[in-house]
């Protein structure tokens, strides 16, 4: 028994032993991992709505700077209300000197009159994130609609502010319009209201369509009308034909008849 004893607790202390490397090797990896993960935030400098307030002035954009604005996986910029959706923000700069990208920023607005907005999205602050010259680079832009924003067509303008030289710069990347739809709806009621209309129309279309290859089957299944008239007889051709052999042989065929 003593010996079945010492051989257990032998065991356990080996299984110990080998076990120790694996947890190791795993906090190592993962304390790897968030080191890399830390690093890579670091590098992009995202520092979310606690940035420098440039308040309501607007800057021009630097020359040889340029932007581009793209929805990922999502070509028809639908937007769900009160989910947050990604857009990537890609700058190209043409100039002499670095870029240090400060904030990005975005607004909806009605499509008819840009001067009533609807709603002021986050503003996304950067720490340390530059383009140097004659490099690009792409920064994302994540915002989110109030749910309670009423399904439609509107107008966004996103800005992405900067800096070369200490002095402050600022292009629009998107100044387009986006379709908001409710959080688990597929069309919209305008979209609805379009499609209904487009049915009606073509149904319309359809009953037009029929009624006139009905109306011409009608006009060429008529038949053609004939006139019958009374046969009459010129009274200068009997005075001219009377004792000739035709008048003789036409009153013995109307003796012969009776």
């Amino acid at each position: 028994m003593l010996a079945m004893k010492n051989f257990r607790v032998f065991f356990l202390a080996l299984l110990l032993l080998l076990a120790s490397p694996v947890a190791r090797c795993q906090l190592d990896s993962d304390a790897e991992g968030r080191e890399a993960a830390e690093e890579v935030v670091a590098d992009l400098g995202i520092v979310g709505e606690d940035v420098q307030d440039f308040g309501d002035g607007s800057f021009s954009p630097a020359p040889g700077v340029d932007t581009v604005c793209v929805f990922p996986k999502n070509s028809a910029r639908l937007i769900t209300a009160g989910e947050e959706t990604e857009l990537l923000v890609g700058m190209k700069n043409d100039g002499e000197a670095t870029v240090n990208i400060i904030a990005i920023k975005a607004s909806v607005h009605l499509p008819f009159d840009h001067r009533l907005q609807v709603q002021n999205l986050s503003t996304q602050g950067f720490n340390n994130a530059t383009v140097p010259a004659s490099a690009q680079a792409t920064f994302p832009y994540i915002f989110a609609v109030s749910k309670f924003l009423q399904p439609g067509t509107f107008d966004l303008v996103g800005t992405i502010i900067y800096e070369i030289d200490q002095n402050p710069y600022q292009n629009t990347f998107y100044n387009g319009t986006i379709e908001v739809v409710e959080a688990g709806a597929f069309l919209s009621i305008e979209s609805v209201f379009l499609v209904t209309l487009a049915i009606a129309l073509l149904v319309l279309l359809g009953i037009w369509i029929r009624g006139q290859i009905q109306n011409l089957s009608k006009k060429t299944k008529r038949a053609p009308k004939v006139e019958v008239g009374t046969k009459t007889t010129d009274a200068s051709l009997d005075e001219w034909l009377q004792g000739t052999a035709y008048t003789l042989s036409s009153a013995n065929k109307s003796k012969k008849k009776k």
